[in-house]
């Protein structure tokens, strides 16, 4: 069987002293792809990413379940160096290098996508949240890190409200966006793609008076059949990335406008939903054995 390293991070795995509330997740989305990936000779082997392995002893990586790479993204992208000089890495690394900062959003807007409208800050600072209401004419922000994941020292912020703890809001650069209304009401869309194909996707819902998705937060999801529309939509976000990519999740919500605009692309570590795409696992491993055999 060929082998290819799935890099995952430890606090997803059993026993680990801070294990995830969500790492049920990981053991969701593994387990099909796995057993697609067996049925076409691949053993798909997790390996923890900051562990030491033999990088030897695969024939390519995939960058999995690496939850934890916001707490040290310049190690993580080393990491991914020392692979990508030996070995094949899917997402390739000039793609996750592009990605792991969210002024992606900014790249994107320019090429034609639209874009959740967002301001770009050196800090989440008072100065730049207050006035971050009248340069978007809103009386309601959500303030991000600029390199974050599962709304990590994310907050929502009212016109005139003091500030959350200096330990709730982002750590350093900053990005600040519109609250969406449609966040709490009619939720987010995950459209989920292999090697560029269509795979599924997923309605994500948050709990009642909350408007962060993940299911840590008691967020839910459901299928969504896409219409012609919506797929146009995440068709010319993916048409702006250079580069082969084995998964990509297009993550849309509503706008003030009343359209679908993009809140993320996921090229990194996105969850893949595998309840919502009974199918997942074999539209991955199909993508994987494509990409394999084109380097042949």
């Amino acid at each position: 069987m060929r082998p290819i390293a799935f890099l995952t991070a430890g606090c997803v795995l059993p026993g680990h002293p801070d294990q995830r509330i969500d790492s049920w997740e990981h053991d969701s989305e593994l387990g099909p792809m796995t057993a697609a990936c067996r049925a076409r000779d691949i053993e798909l082997r997790p390996v923890v990413w900051d562990d030491p392995f033999d990088l030897e002893a695969f024939e390519a990586f995939v960058v999995g379940t690496t939850w934890d790479y916001t707490d040290r993204p310049q190690a993580f992208l080393a990491a991914l160096e020392r692979i990508a000089a030996r070995r094949p890495l899917w997402n390739p690394l000039p793609v996750i290098r592009w990605n792991i900062e969210k002024t992606y959003l900014r790249d994107l807007a320019e090429r034609g996508a639209s874009v959740v409208p967002t301001l770009w800050r050196e800090a989440a600072d008072e100065a730049s949240i207050a006035a971050s209401f009248d340069e978007l004419g809103v009386d309601e922000v959500v303030v991000k890190p600029v390199v974050g994941a599962s709304a990590w020292r994310q907050a929502r912020v009212r016109r005139g409200e003091p500030l959350p703890p200096a330990e709730a809001l982002p750590p350093a650069e900053t990005m600040i966006q519109p609250f969406l209304p449609a966040a709490a009401s009619e939720g987010e869309y995950s459209f989920i793609f292999f090697d560029g194909t269509f795979s599924h996707a997923a309605l994500k819902v948050p709990a009642e008076g909350d408007y962060r998705v993940q299911s840590m937060y008691g967020g839910r999801t459901r299928v969504h059949q896409p219409t012609p529309d919506e797929l146009a939509i995440t068709a010319a976000v993916l048409d702006a990335v250079d580069g082969p990519l084995l998964y990509a999740r297009v993550d849309l919500m509503r706008g003030l406008d009343g359209r679908l605009a993009v809140m993320e692309l996921e090229l990194i570590e996105p969850y893949l939903y595998p309840e919502e795409g009974p199918g997942m696992g074999e539209a991955f491993a199909d993508a994987l054995v494509r990409l394999l055999d084109a380097r042949d």
